[in-house]
């Protein structure tokens, strides 16, 4: 065991990262980044820094290469297990080592050596990686680079924690970001969004297919920067086609040209405005600590929507888990106004309480449930990403992706990018990212809307090549998309052709009965491109679908031998292989007893313990509670270091240490406990008479819907034409409220609103042009008939 010989001291010596540089490249849907991280040894001992960071959960790392001094060295993907015994033996032998590898875990963790420095001296570290952006739900395409990386909960009895994070205050991290971006595509850029300040966006040219935006001066790096880019002509399908690489093994995929076909079908209004009145929808909500406060409060308001809008004839069940899991009711139930009152009981009691995170036995029992007859399963999980089995809930969300679809929510900075996407990519449903000042519920409205929505089906991919040319596809088949969905294609094309200049390809599929057709040509004789960018995507695809058969132990050594060689080959980082680079100092042994250090990312935690440190010590004004320093180096357990190492914490501790269980220990370290308990939110009023709604669709003339609308009792019952029913009046009001005052949330009331207008059909009831023309008239709107859809 590491025994813990030292923390940094109030005079705040410096941790040797001292900054970062990113450059971004986008080309239409793929973005390829570079960092740069910058450090300095000030010890006056040699020093061994381990940085920890997040990735894109589908990012290759291409490139990774370290200056030192003067010195440059590059690194070459090597066997894991090769590559940690060369980095070892470099350490033992005095030599400078750089070391990276994807954690077991989660592919979206990957932990930095950056060996031993000596006393006085810099290093620079560059890292390249290529991934997909993801489309969000209104065609922009969102590139986050994570700043919080949230603890990570492992489950008690779990092995090989492998990759451990400690979190500090965001005032306390010691180092600096600068972040630059290049846009181009085929399409013109409309515009480019962040949630952080940027400079203005700068055209390259007149058709403003190229531009280029940066960070403003003074950012601090305290969240994730994320940028949104919107294309004109969105949904247009392209092909790009990249050249080989011409010192490459002939034959092989980096030799061979590569093209990319990107999907991604526009629904007409047609198909959009129509949904389906089944389906069994289930609901799984995050109640760990880390969920507290504000989270959980949208969560319930978001589940209260869902409930609202969900369509007669659906059944349905809401799973809650944390350490362990709840559920409402046993299994589905027929949606009711019954079943949807004993629903929301719960729903308004949910509190953060349940302890870790721990998603996998939910899940499990989930999918162990029997599919009802004719009712399409579609499965809602809302989380804050801080779950250790990564790959091992994706990989069960794959296992049963023919029973059902999966909707992800990564509720607040940090949510893990590998799991949110994972699994909605392997449920065939949708992700969807709430960070900062995002509201919950429109974002899961829209997600509710594309699962009751038709499909893309019936998808075909034809290529008309010349006879001296093959294809071979990387990707695995699409057997679906959604609304919202984009789907890349990566093909091998191996030979030439000496007459054919270009290829074609032809993709078919069907919508709502209709056939639709695309043909794209592209060029068999492509400008060579150094870059590699599609080359590099395409291996990345070609070994993921290899490496699904890592849970089972691989046990089919020749996929094992397959994916390291490709990775290899590619340059492109997997679970099996690591980046080694090891550079002899000229000969010359470093002298010195070595030592270890964390290199910190920042969280909204104050509370950082080593196995072996009194909570006391955390009262010290003398103590800064910023890092490690081990002086065992043999063993490399890096694990251990926080009260529970996998939650956010403030001081806050569980009376039973024995256990580990630290359940009412998560707290932002701006949020008061006792505050946060007390103080009651104003109701929103949309949420009120929302929450006033029946299950069929219709409100009740009830004494709490004037107060909603802002007006009395007696305003109310005067206004009503004397022969109307009090049901349709309400139901009128409620609507007219909603199109005149609150078209803003359209995107939250929409699907209601259409349940109320689909009852108010089904009555067939007279008075209600007379019940319009008063609502409108009672609250200041002038709302046609015909836009309430009656």
């Amino acid at each position: 065991m590491v025994r813990a010989c030292g923390l940094l001291t109030a005079q705040k010596e410096p941790v040797p990262l001292k900054s970062i540089e990113v450059e971004l490249e986008v080309r239409d849907h793929v973005a390829t980044v570079v960092s740069t991280l910058n450090y300095e040894n000030k010890e006056d001992k040699p020093l061994e820094a381990v940085f920890v960071f997040p990735l894109p959960g589908d990012a290759a790392v291409c490139h990774f290469n370290a200056k030192i001094g003067q010195t440059q060295i590059v690194a070459e993907v090597k066997e894991k297990q090769k590559a940690r015994e060369e980095y070892d033996d470099a350490l033992s032998s005095g030599q400078q080592a750089f070391l990276l590898e994807e954690s077991l875990q989660s592919p979206d963790i990957f932990s930095l050596s950056v060996g031993s420095l000596p006393p006085g001296e810099s290093a620079s570290i560059r890292l390249e990686y290529v991934t997909e952006l993801a489309v969000q739900a209104d065609d922009g395409l969102r590139f986050c680079l994570p700043a919080v990386f949230n603890p990570r909960y492992q489950p008690q009895g779990s092995e090989g924690a492998g990759v451990q994070v400690t979190s500090v205050p965001a005032s306390l991290v010691p180092y600096s970001l600068s972040f630059s971006a290049r846009v181009s595509s085929p399409r013109p850029i409309s515009k480019v969004e962040s949630n952080c300040s940027l400079d203005p966006l700068q055209y390259l040219n007149t058709d403003q297919t190229q531009a280029t935006v940066k960070l403003a001066a003074g950012h601090k790096f305290d969240r994730d920067v994320e940028l949104l880019i919107y294309y004109k002509d969105a949904h247009q399908p392209t092909a790009v086609v990249e050249a080989g690489q011409v010192s490459a093994e002939p034959g092989s995929l980096m030799a061979d040209s590569v093209v990319m076909v990107s999907l991604y079908p526009e629904f007409p209004q047609s198909v959009t405005s129509s949904v389906a009145s089944c389906g069994e929808f289930v609901l799984l909500m995050d109640r760990s600590g880390s969920m507290s406060n504000t989270r959980i409060s949208s969560a319930r308001d978001t589940l209260l929507l869902l409930l609202k809008s969900l369509p007669m004839g659906c059944y349905f069940n809401i799973y809650s888990f944390g350490s362990r899991y709840e559920h409402i009711f046993p299994k589905s139930v027929e949606y009711s106004q019954q079943t949807m009152e004993e629903a929301l009981k719960t729903v308004v009691q949910m509190e953060a309480n349940l302890g870790g995170t721990e998603m996998l036995q939910p899940l499990k029992h989930i999918y162990s449930q029997p599919c009802i007859p004719n009712q399409p399963r579609q499965l809602f999980v809302f989380t804050d990403g801080e779950v250790w089995d990564t790959k091992e809930v994706i990989d069960l969300v794959k296992k049963n992706s023919d029973s059902h679809r999966c909707f992800s929510f990564g509720i607040g900075e940090g949510a893990s990018s590998a799991l949110i996407n994972g699994m909605a990519k392997e449920g065939g449903g949708h992700a969807q990212f709430i960070t900062g000042t995002d509201r919950m519920q429109p974002k899961v409205m829209q997600s509710l809307r594309f699962a009751l929505q038709l499909a893309v089906v019936d998808i075909s991919v034809t290529w008309d090549l010349p006879k001296e040319v093959s294809v071979t596809v990387l990707s695995p088949p699409i057997t679906a998309l959604f609304p919202g969905q984009r789907s890349l294609i990566y093909a091998q094309l191996s030979g030439q052709s000496s007459e054919a200049a270009e290829g074609c390809v032809t993709v078919k599929y069907s919508l709502a009965g209709h056939p639709s057709e695309n043909q794209l040509h592209f060029s068999l004789r492509p400008a060579e491109d150094t870059g590699l960018t599609v080359h590099k995507l395409g291996a990345r695809t070609l070994i993921h679908s290899l490496e699904e058969g890592e849970h089972r132990g691989w046990q089919d050594t020749k996929v094992k031998e397959k994916v390291v060689q490709l990775s290899v080959q590619s340059g492109i980082s997997s679970s099996l292989t690591a980046f080694i680079a090891v550079f002899n100092n000229n000969g010359e042994a470093i002298q010195g007893p070595l030592l270890h250090k964390n290199i910190l990312k920042h969280d909204y935690v104050d509370c950082t313990l080593s196995p072996y440190q009194d909570y006391e010590d955390l009262q010290e004004p003398s103590v800064l509670t910023m890092g490690y320093m081990y002086a065992d180096q043999e063993s490399y357990d890096y694990v251990g270091c926080t009260l529970n190492p996998y939650q956010n914490c403030e001081g806050y501790m569980d009376a039973d240490q024995e256990s580990g269980d630290y359940m009412d220990c998560a707290l932002p370290l701006d949020q008061d406990y006792e505050t946060s308990v007390s103080e009651q939110q104003t109701r929103d009023p949309l949420l009120q008479l929302v929450s006033l709604q029946e299950a069929t669709g219709k409100w009740l003339l009830d004494p709490a819907l004037p107060t909603a609308l802002g007006k009395t009792n007696e305003e109310v019952e005067k206004s009503k034409p004397v022969l109307a029913n009090k049901e349709i009046w309400a139901t009128i009001l409620a609507l007219i409220w909603l199109h005149g005052l609150k078209m803003d949330s359209k995107n939250e009331w929409d699907l209601l609103a259409m349940k109320a207008a689909s009852w108010l059909r089904a009555q067939n009831a007279p008075w209600v042009t007379e019940c319009v023309e008063a609502a409108n008239l009672l609250l200041g709107c002038s709302v046609m008939k015909e836009a309430l859809g009656l």
